[in-house]
């Protein structure tokens, strides 16, 4: 129990060490998705001098045993991007040792002084849909964000792992509100395939579940997102959060009692309960027309009576800036199963930032009890506001 709590201190942590570090102005992101937010093959298409495809051949090693030198011709079929470095050639030299095989390769090279750097390259197999992908995704990069998804969405679940993960990618690299009116238009029946198919990775089950929510037939559909949320193998990967709030749009009042349900059961999973945690942050960000803010804050307060949760919880309060909660918050600070440093910070941290007279008394009576804990937490606040914007002068 002592090596879990020490793992939940370190996450939560983390959790407010990145919420210092990262600029308040970083763009939004898929709730549902795992961090696949590197550059797409369109951004690095975008960026690159010059795009080819073709074949390694006369592969080379590094006549010095060097491991990065080496050198392999690389022969075109077709130039994707063009550039002066490459005009009218059928086969350029490239600075990497890639051995010869049967498949081709898409190449994005810079050039710099006049030297050529391969920096990336996707290997295409025999009957790859990578070409096409990227060709005809390339079409959609003056699209809006809702169309260059729904072209991807074709792809997400493609054979080519290289253009399934580039696919995954551009969802995670949207926000929820980019692509909320596509997921309604989507087929329920490829999602519901998708999520029963043993091949699909755990870690896509977020993403897949949230969209079958908006497009789904609620008591079809949302048997299915129930019964994966209650398979011990299912709810092992990280998108428990991603099917609990599909279920929630498809069945509202079944979900809320099962989420309910969870929370109350001492037998379940740090991770299951944490899934209920972010579905109600889910829920309060987006979409407080299907769950009522009244009832997320009643999910929070229970959440919160959760001691291995509860500094989420009120963290959460605080930001949301629910002053009405604060009596509910102090009364957890000498309950003995929430006797932590690190949710007595959390409630220090709402009582210094909430304007009830019972937050200020609080912190009064803190302050005279250990000065130098108040005044570290007051510091941690203070670090955490966003600095204000500045507007240019006028002339």
């Amino acid at each position: 129990m002592a090596q879990l709590r020490w793992r939940l201190l370190a996450a939560s942590f983390a959790a407010a060490l990145t919420a210092m570090l990262l600029p308040t102005d970083a763009p939004a992101a898929c709730p549902f998705c795992v961090d696949e937010r590197g550059p797409t093959m369109v951004d690095d298409y975008l960026q690159a001098s010059f795009v080819l495809y073709g074949t390694f051949t006369n592969a080379k090693l590094d006549p010095n045993g060097g491991i990065d030198g080496g050198s392999s011709d690389f022969v075109i079929d077709k130039v994707l991007k063009d550039h002066p470095a490459v005009n009218g050639k059928k086969m350029i030299t490239l600075p990497k040792f890639v051995p010869a095989s049967k498949s081709k390769f898409v190449v994005f090279c810079d050039v710099y002084n006049g030297v050529i750097n391969p920096y990336r390259g996707e290997e295409a197999p025999p009957s790859s849909e990578l070409l096409d992908y990227l060709t005809s995704s390339l079409k959609f990069k003056d699209q809006s964000v809702g169309d260059r998804l729904r072209h991807c969405f074709k792809f997400l679940n493609s054979p080519d792992l290289n253009v399934s993960t580039d696919a995954y990618r551009q969802f995670a690299k949207a926000d929820y509100t980019e692509y909320k009116e596509i997921a309604k238009k989507l087929p329920a029946a490829t999602l519901a395939a998708w999520l029963e198919d043993p091949k699909t990775q755990p870690y896509r089950y977020g993403l897949y579940g949230s969209l079958l929510g908006h497009c789904g037939e609620p008591k079809k559909h949302g048997a299915l997102l129930r019964s994966m949320l209650d398979d011990p193998k299912k709810r092992m990967g990280s998108g428990i959060d991603g099917m609990m709030a599909g279920y929630v749009l498809l069945q509202p009042k079944d979900a809320w009692g099962y989420m309910q349900k969870i929370v109350k059961d001492d037998s379940e999973e740090f991770y299951v309960r944490y899934a209920v945690l972010r579905t109600l942050r889910f829920y309060w960000d987006y979409r407080t027309d299907v769950m009522s803010k009244n009832q997320i804050l009643e999910g929070m307060e229970m959440v919160a009576h959760l001691p291995d949760l509860s500094d989420f919880a009120i963290d959460d309060l605080r930001t949301w800036k629910q002053w009405q909660m604060t009596d509910k918050v102090l009364d957890l600070f000498t309950k003995e199963s929430h006797n932590l440093p690190v949710v007595k910070r959390a409630i220090l941290r709402f009582a210094l930032s909430s304007p009830e007279p019972r937050a200020k008394k609080f912190v009064a009576e803190q302050r005279k009890l250990d000065r130098a804990w108040v005044e570290d937490t007051e510091e941690m606040l203070r670090i955490e506001e966003p600095a204000p914007k500045v507007e240019p002068k006028k002339k």
